[in-house]
């Protein structure tokens, strides 16, 4: 699924990327809207991942759904 989609669909989607971060509250899912770079940044934020392992997870995630 591209990031389009991904932001279109946020509302359905915000539980599985709950699954895949369980760290994410629900009111840091609900900021993100579905936006790639904002996900990013979380996921360095929150996990303390470098720029390029959180854009990895972030696009793998996406290609799953």
């Amino acid at each position: 699924m591209n990031w389009d989609q991904i932001e279109g669909k946020w509302t359905e989607l915000k539980g599985k990327a709950r699954s895949s971060w369980g760290e994410f509250t629900d009111d840091e899912l609900d900021q993100l809207e579905g936006k790639r770079d904002q996900l990013v940044g979380k996921l360095q934020q929150k996990y303390g991942l470098a720029r390029e392992e959180a854009e990895r997870q972030a696009d793998e995630w996406a290609r799953k759904l």
